[in-house]
C-alpha cells in the first residue's frame, strides 16, 4: 500500500477551494447589485432627531419601613385591663436572639417535621431557602415568637407584641405544614 503525503493532499484541497470560489463570481458583473446600490447612495441621508433631555427626579426616601406591611393581615389587639400587681407580660429584650427572629412569621414556612430520640423537630425554611430544625423553647418571628407545640402537622407558638397602651400582651399563633400562617 502506498502512503499518502498530507502536505500534497491540503494543496489539493486548497487548490480546488480556490478554484470553485473563484468560478462563482466569474462572468458576473452584478449590474443590478450596482444600480441598486448606486440609488441608495444618492437618496438623502435622514436626519436623526437627538435624544430629549430627561429631568434628573429627587431621591425618594421611604419612611415607613418600621411600619407594619400592607401585605400583612393587620393585628386586631384589645385593649388589656391590668390588674395592679398583676402578672405583666414582657419580652426578654436582652436575651440573646435566635436566627429565625430575624424573619417575620408571615415570610417562614414549616416544611416537615423530624422524629429523633424521642423528639420531634419542626423544619423551617426561610426566605433565602434555607431549612432550619425548630425545637420546642426556640424563638422564630419578629414578634418574639416562643415555640409551644409541635405537631405532625402545625407548630404552636405564642408571640409577644404591644398592646397599643404602652404595654404587652401574649398572642397565639400557629404555623401549619405548607406554610399557611393563622394568627
Amino acid at each position: 500500500m502506498r502512503s499518502i503525503d498530507p502536505r500534497k493532499s491540503t494543496a489539493a484541497a486548497l487548490v480546488a477551494v480556490s478554484a470553485l470560489l473563484s468560478g462563482c463570481g466569474a462572468g458576473q458583473d452584478h449590474a443590478d447589485l450596482r444600480a441598486w446600490m448606486a440609488q441608495v447612495q444618492a437618496k438623502p441621508a435622514g436626519k436623526v432627531e437627538p435624544l430629549p433631555s430627561f429631568e434628573q427626579v429627587p431621591p425618594f426616601a421611604y419612611q415607613a419601613s418600621n411600619m407594619r406591611s400592607p401585605f400583612d393581615p393587620p393585628v386586631v389587639l384589645k385593649k388589656v385591663e391590668r390588674a395592679a400587681g398583676g402578672v405583666q407580660v414582657t419580652p426578654d429584650l436582652n436575651r440573646v436572639k435566635q436566627y429565625l427572629e430575624q424573619f417575620p412569621i408571615a415570610s417562614l414556612s414549616m416544611v416537615g417535621t423530624l422524629a429523633q430520640d424521642q423528639r420531634l423537630y419542626a423544619l423551617i425554611r426561610d426566605t433565602q431557602g434555607a431549612v432550619h430544625r425548630v425545637q420546642q423553647g426556640d424563638y422564630m418571628g419578629t414578634d418574639h415568637g416562643r415555640v409551644q407545640k409541635i405537631g405532625e402537622n402545625e407548630l404552636e407558638l405564642i408571640e409577644i407584641v404591644p398592646d397599643g397602651t404602652g404595654g404587652w400582651v401574649e398572642r397565639a399563633r400557629t404555623v401549619t405544614l405548607g406554610g399557611t400562617n393563622r394568627g
